[in-house]
């Protein structure tokens, strides 16, 4: 309801007031289960409701991904996607962050993602990160991240809270890690569900931001981050950073 009432809003708008609104697309055409038009606890439309309050006209989209229907789109959310993108969409979204878009994608899992983010210099680990402190409610797939380097996307934020997050590396140039977990987590290997030998004891990386053309991307370990149960605490802080970032130009992303 709340949602539903933010955008009769923005029809009561003047059109040039419209005009001058930047605008913010979710993609929901890859089968995404979590949207921004539902109210459950898994769903985004209390992210959603964060951007309009920030200024954006949010809107969302399950066509085919194109060059027509990214022109004037200022930010791109990609979050939780199931199923790939075609070929085609790729060529638009990387034709769109060429022009100087930005994206904004989050992981649910890694394999419909892969071809884009290899493209973008990101792979993607198989296994969750698992970590021995920090854990909000006893799980070691669910904890605490405090290690950032200087970026708009960290600003005064103290923490956030993953629930489920894969390694991300960046292969490329331009990409940065922006937030990594802890020197004592680990990946299970083998697959045994506790810490043991021949697991991989690492910090992993969990927030990656770098550049293509003229235009930025993030991407997010965990796309639980910004469901509506979790967004809260420092995940708000966070959502409100990456609002504040999308609207970035790309040479103001070096002013924190």
């Amino acid at each position: 309801m709340r949602l539903l009432f933010l955008l009769c809003l923005f029809l009561l708008l003047p059109l040039s007031a419209l005009a001058d609104t930047p605008r913010l697309l979710f993609d929901q055409g890859h089968r995404q289960a979590f949207v921004i038009e539902k109210e459950g606890p898994l769903q985004l439309s209390r992210l959603a409701e964060l951007f309009q309050q920030q200024g954006w006209r949010v809107e969302q989209t399950t066509k085919q991904l194109t060059k027509q229907s990214l022109t004037d789109v200022d930010a791109l959310v990609i979050s939780g996607a199931f199923s790939p993108l075609s070929p085609d969409e790729i060529d638009a979204v990387l034709g769109y962050l060429q022009r100087g878009g930005k994206l904004a994608v989050m992981i649910h899992i890694g394999q419909p993602l892969l071809t884009l983010l290899h493209k973008l210099g990101v792979d993607v680990g198989t296994r969750v990160i698992n970590e021995k402190q920090n854990q909000p409610n006893g799980k070691t797939i669910d904890f605490m991240v405090h290690n950032f380097s200087p970026h708009p996307l960290t600003k005064n934020l103290q923490s956030f809270t993953i629930y489920g997050g894969w390694p991300l590396q960046a292969f490329e140039q331009q990409g940065k890690s922006v937030a990594s977990s802890s020197p004592h987590s680990w990946v299970d290997m083998n697959q045994d569900k506790k810490l043991s030998k021949g697991d991989m004891i690492s910090p992993f990386d969990v927030l990656i931001s770098g550049e293509y053309g003229r235009g930025s991307f993030a991407v997010f370990a965990d796309d639980a981050i910004f469901q509506n149960q979790f967004l809260q605490g420092g995940n708000k802080a966070l959502a409100e950073n990456l609002g504040r970032w999308l609207k970035l130009s790309r040479g103001a992303q070096v002013e924190i």
